[in-house]
């Protein structure tokens, strides 16, 4: 206002005033020009000056205020192991809000010597569902590794509590993924090793992904639903390099000195990379996590899976609705866990209940030993028909379950750990994994016993649920055990066994191979399920009398209908009257062999006695 006033005064004495000079005129006028602009820039910066004054004061935020939000974000923590950090106390002396104190008396509680205080404290963390981002992160990077293994084992833990791996050291130019393998393989010791490691491992050192498959085919090829049969002549297997060195690895694992180089050679950040370099290839990251498992089983090394960022993607991985992908991961962290587990799960042993933590308490055991050319979960899944085939819907406890003693069993009955087994099988020698391998009821039965006795089978009652050829494992590991007195708990817990279409006296199909075995040329395993086989008839008479001896309870099921093997070939596999075992009942049922095992629904039949049988031969154990 005052700068237009005087703007206006001026033009006012210039034109009221007597008209001077013509000169004087001129200057007068620039000076007054030069004024007027003077004043008006002045003026403006003052304003202007004002303005942004005012501006940065509206903007002004509490330091202190913003240095609190950067201390929970990063927490910097003294550069302690995980698994010695609970050596020290370390919350002593923190100065926190009112709010966070929960968080902190939490982790302070997880380390306490009292293991009680432990596990309630990770108990209360996984239950915890409302706490902001940084609260998660304050847990993942303070806890130590019982807690972080605890959180992972948990079913309602969040996934926020654990930190992504740390990166990854970066390949070298000059090579790939599949040479680092090939480097890693070549690394670990070469002699003295089992014959089909050698054999894995000259194989996956093969110079090309042609060898390698030329090498494994034959001139026939076997595949199918269950059991093999001829598809073409000249077709070799698709298998790629990675595959080869991965199955190599898995036997490399087994052996705990062999663990050791892996990890010294950086093999779990380079499993780590071909995990996620493979994420729609299942059978490669359950190798990936087969070799884990394995060591796992060396508690040295606990430390450094931890620290190689491999909990949080065992802990994504349980939450899978693939049931596979959660039963390895679970068994993964199971070896793992030292603080609620004393078993140990071998390569082929899976828990499908309870797979997290539970306070329910572990009444019994209930083990499942698939036959021939079977496994751990596809022999156990339901009865496949057409419409769930052509709708490819996803795992439906209501409609359709993959693994029905994990989806069924556990649920009416979640007392007891259900335990299913795997090992490799072959119908003939020309499909064998492995060439020299020629393993016979007797050898394979004393490794699984071996296996069960170290995941704590024989501690607790058991049922053994077994189809075909796994039900002439079960009676040999069992007659095995009654000879051994560490084993002796085996014996005495064993409550009662199902066996679904056992061949107690021999098997059509083994006959049939024989009849052809210049073309099959039939396996060891096919070989022994011949009704003239000396070795099937002493376990027959064997076990037939000391199941009466021990009173075990036995139920046997038996198919009525033969099964397709391919597209010409039509057989009983198992008739009735080699399924009699000479004790229990014996109830036929209108399948074939390989649904024998495999109910249509919940309330079909097969279930629903399987599920009687269970709930009334355990009845005193899991009323106690």
């Amino acid at each position: 206002m005052s700068l237009a006033a005087y703007c206006i005064i001026c033009c006012r004495r210039i034109g009221a005033s007597t008209p001077p000079p013509q000169s004087t005129t001129y200057w007068r006028d620039i000076r007054n020009i030069i004024k007027f602009t003077g004043s008006l820039i002045l003026g403006g910066s003052l304003f202007l000056t004002y303005e942004v004054l005012a501006l940065k004061k509206s903007l002004t935020l509490d330091t202190q205020v913003v240095e609190r939000e950067k201390m929970k974000s990063y927490i910097y923590l003294h550069t302690v192991s995980l698994d010695k950090r609970e050596n020290y106390d370390t919350f002593s002396t923190i100065d926190v809000e009112d709010h966070e104190c929960a968080v902190w008396l939490l982790l302070r509680k997880s380390q306490s010597g009292d293991r009680t205080a432990r596990l309630q404290a990770v108990q209360e963390m996984s239950e915890t569902h409302h706490w902001h981002d940084y609260q998660y992160r304050i847990i993942a990077q303070a806890c130590d590794l019982r807690t972080l293994i605890g959180l992972a084992r948990s079913k309602e833990s969040d996934l926020r509590f654990f930190l992504p791996p740390p990166p990854l050291p970066s390949l070298n130019e000059d090579t790939c993924i599949e040479e680092e393998l090939r480097q890693l393989l070549a690394s670990l010791p070469q002699t003295e090793l089992d014959e089909c490691i050698q054999y894995f491992t000259s194989l996956a050192l093969s110079e090309s992904s042609q060898s390698l498959a030329a090498q494994k085919g034959g001139l026939w090829c076997f595949g199918g639903n269950g059991l093999p049969y001829a598809e073409s002549f000249g077709e070799v297997p698709s298998a790629t390099v990675e595959m080869f060195c991965l199955e190599a690895l898995v036997k490399h694992s087994e052996i705990p000195t062999h663990c050791d180089e892996i990890e010294a050679n950086g093999g779990l950040q380079l499993l780590q990379r071909l995990y996620q370099l493979h994420k729609d290839c299942p059978k490669i990251q359950r190798n990936i996590m087969r070799i884990i498992g394995n060591m796992a089983l060396n508690e040295h090394l606990h430390s450094t899976i931890v620290h190689s960022g491999w909990v949080s993607i065992l802990a994504e991985a349980m939450k899978s609705p693939r049931i596979m992908e959660a039963s390895h991961a679970a068994r993964t962290l199971a070896n793992l866990d030292r603080e609620t587990m004393r078993e140990k799960y071998q390569d082929g042993v899976y828990v499908l209940h309870p797979q997290y933590r539970t306070s329910q308490p572990i009444k019994a055991d209930v083990l499942f030993i698939h036959g021939l050319m079977g496994a751990a979960f596809k022999t156990w899944r339901q009865q496949d028909n057409e419409q769930l085939l052509t709708e490819k819907i996803l795992e439906d406890d209501a409609r359709y379950t993959t693994c029905w003693p994990k989806t069924w069993l556990a649920r009416d009955c979640p007392a007891l750990r259900i335990i299913s087994v795997e090992y490799d099988t072959s119908l003939s020698d020309w499909r064998t994994r492995c060439p020299m391998e020629r393993k016979s009821i007797a050898f394979r039965s004393d490794e699984l016993l071996r296996k069960l006795r170290a995941a704590g089978v024989g501690d607790r009652p058991v049922i053994w649920v077994s189809h075909s050829m796994g039900g002439l494992l079960v009676k040999k590991m069992l007659l095995e055990a009654s000879k051994k007195p560490e084993m002796s708990t085996v014996i005495n817990n064993t409550r009662g066994i199902i066996f679904y279409s056992v061949p107690h006296h021999g098997s059509h199909l083994a006959e049939y191979s024989v009849n052809i075995r210049y073309l099959l040329f039939p396996s060891l395993e096919v070989k022994e399920l011949s009704k003239d086989s000396p070795a099937l008839k002493t376990l027959q008479d064997d076990f037939l009398e000391f199941a009466k001896d021990k009173n075990f309870q036995v139920l046997n099921f038996v198919e009525t209908l033969p099964t397709y093997i391919g597209s010409m070939i039509k057989l009983h596999v198992v008739p009735v009257e080699s399924a009699d075992l000479g004790i229990g009942d014996l109830i036929p049922v209108d399948v074939d062999h390989l649904n024998i095992c495999k109910p249509k629904k919940k309330d079909a039949f097969l279930y629903q006695r399987t599920l009687q049988f269970i709930c009334e031969t355990l009845a005193k154990d899991l009323e106690d």
